[in-house]
């Protein structure tokens, strides 16, 4: 039978913000910054996600195995490579890389990149009963960021938001290393050398905020410099997993895929 679940997840809004010129895209200046930011990431953690990575250790197959058969039910698993946190925290389009670990479960896939969180699958969110859930989700192309905390199954805050979709979420108290973006003290700056550019339409770049978010839920950041006290996730092991439905097709579907819905524009 057809597990429809993750069919429902919607697609995220990404309106272009890329320079076409022939096969090339080049970002803006305020995505240049940004390049390699992406994530699609969930976790599942009994106390401080940090603390769990940092005392991992290479994770359980078996366990890390059950545990996908669990998230992703009528799916055919097939392993692939193994890698690290830090090369597959995006990873490639239809390949989830995951890891049990004592004291948390992590799992990288695209398919978590969602305009809003709360409309996670409720299998996702029943999983953690018990546990605490973090989902982090950004895409330097359209500077958008999503992420969201769940206590024991209970949503307790979600924010989504990209500079051409405003706010797409925003459910919940603001966690305390939110509040100098939302206090205006980390604006974006115009580029001088863009005298028709209009002021960025909100006041913090929510990859700045992104990169802030991952450093205080789960203990690292994918661009930027790295703390002293930051986990190193390129030391963080990850089993690599190809998901194919039951029916055979490919598990994630095109359009819950934002750089799918980037290419889609070039050629419209």
């Amino acid at each position: 039978m057809h597990d429809d679940r993750f069919d429902r997840l919607p697609a995220p809004s990404l309106p272009p913000r890329l320079i076409t010129v022939g096969s090339s895209l080049f970002e803006t200046s305020t995505e240049r910054e940004f390049m390699g930011a992406k994530t699609g990431l969930l976790a599942y953690a009994e106390g401080e996600i940090a603390q769990a990575l940092r005392r991992a250790s290479e994770p359980s197959t078996e366990e890390t195995v059950t545990m996908i058969g669990r998230l992703y039910p009528g799916h055919h698993v097939e392993r692939t490579d193994d890698s690290s946190l830090g090369e597959e925290i995006h990873p490639p389009e239809g390949i989830t890389y995951a890891a049990s670990l004592p004291g948390v479960d992590i799992v990288c896939d695209r398919r978590f990149m969602i305009d809003h969180p709360s409309r996670l699958p409720a299998h996702l969110i029943e999983a953690s009963a018990g546990r605490r859930l973090v989902l982090h989700a950004m895409h330097s192309v359209v500077d958008w960021l999503a992420f969201a905390v769940w206590e024991n199954g209970r949503l307790v805050r979600s924010l989504s938001l990209s500079p051409d979709s405003g706010i797409l979420e925003n459910i919940g108290r603001p966690f305390p290393f939110e509040a100098p973006y939302w206090a205006g003290e980390h604006p974006v700056d115009p580029d001088p050398s863009r005298e028709d550019e209009e002021p960025y339409p909100l006041p913090f770049h929510p990859l700045e905020l992104g990169e802030e978010a991952l450093r205080a839920l789960f203990g690292f950041v994918v661009e930027g410099m790295p703390g002293p006290d930051d986990v190193d996730p390129d030391d963080v092991g990850l089993c690599g997993f190809r998901l194919t439905e039951s029916t055979g097709s490919e598990p994630a579907d095109e359009k819950t895929d934002p750089e799918a819905a980037v290419r889609a524009t070039e050629h419209s």
